[in-house]
């Protein structure tokens, strides 16, 4: 069962939610690099990450499943966020070039599903990046954070998962060394800078950005016998016609009279 969306809001409006917010969104922005012009989706809960691009991207949405439920984005804005069937995204085929699933596979009935359809609405050699809870992390430990709920990954089974999707994955990186307890938020960036060198294993969060990738298949021409039959009448030219006077005293044939 998926975590309400109040219950998320309310965990990115603490201050280990923002401490969250800050140390993903960060790798999320390195990997990416300049955005301008493109167009990004939100998938899951990823409003809080998503924001950063939105000064520079020619179109930021975000879609949240059903069973989680949706919140208006930005506050006091036009309303850039919809509610979504996990295996039916309500967007044209190859629309985005950009995704981020934030809270979107750990708590999903049918993660393959979720994917192939980011695999539909993503752009040829579009990216996505899939943020979720490492599994060997204290954070998919503690029911505190939405990140404690639902099914960790590994980051093989992450790639795993998205090679099946038919996404190649190109790159990957860890984020959250801060314990997930409150008032150790104070000192996430000290954390994160220690942790990617002394512990790396036990970051909060494994990230992994995978490429959409599409081929142009020629079709092969299959190889068929035939069977041509003789035909059954062959016609002969036709002859010269030559007449023949019968001779003299000769006998006459049938029907022959004399003259």
């Amino acid at each position: 069962m998926r975590r309400d969306v109040l219950e998320l809001r309310e965990f990115y409006a603490s201050p280990l939610g923002e401490a969250a917010r800050q140390m993903v969104g960060r790798k999320v922005s390195e990997a990416w690099g300049e955005t301008t012009g493109l167009d990004i989706l939100g998938l899951g809960y990823a409003t809080p990450f998503v924001g950063f691009f939105r000064p520079v991207a020619r179109r930021v949405v975000a879609a949240m499943p059903a069973q989680q439920g949706v919140e208006v984005w930005p506050a006091g804005e036009k309303n850039l966020t919809c509610l979504a069937g996990e295996d039916s995204l309500p967007f044209a085929n190859a629309l985005f070039d950009r995704i981020l699933a934030v809270h979107a596979l750990e708590e999903s009935p049918d993660p393959l599903a979720l994917l192939r359809e980011v695999w539909r609405v993503l752009a040829p050699s579009g990216r996505v990046i899939v943020a979720v809870a490492a599994r060997n992390g204290l954070w998919a430990n503690s029911e505190a954070t939405p990140f404690g709920h639902g099914r960790p990954y590994s980051r093989s089974q992450l790639a795993e998962l998205l090679r099946e999707a038919e996404l190649e994955p190109s790159g990957w990186t860890r984020a959250l060394y801060v314990p997930p307890v409150s008032w150790m938020s104070r000192w996430a960036e000290g954390f994160e800078q220690a942790g990617s060198r002394v512990w790396p294993k036990f970051a909060g969060v494994v990230l992994t950005e995978a490429v959409k990738q599409t081929f142009a298949v020629k079709p092969k021409g299959a190889r068929a016998r035939v069977r041509i039959a003789p035909p059954v009448l062959t016609p002969a030219p036709a002859g010269p016609r030559v007449l023949v006077e019968p001779r003299a005293g000769a006998p006459l044939g049938a029907g022959e009279t004399s003259p």
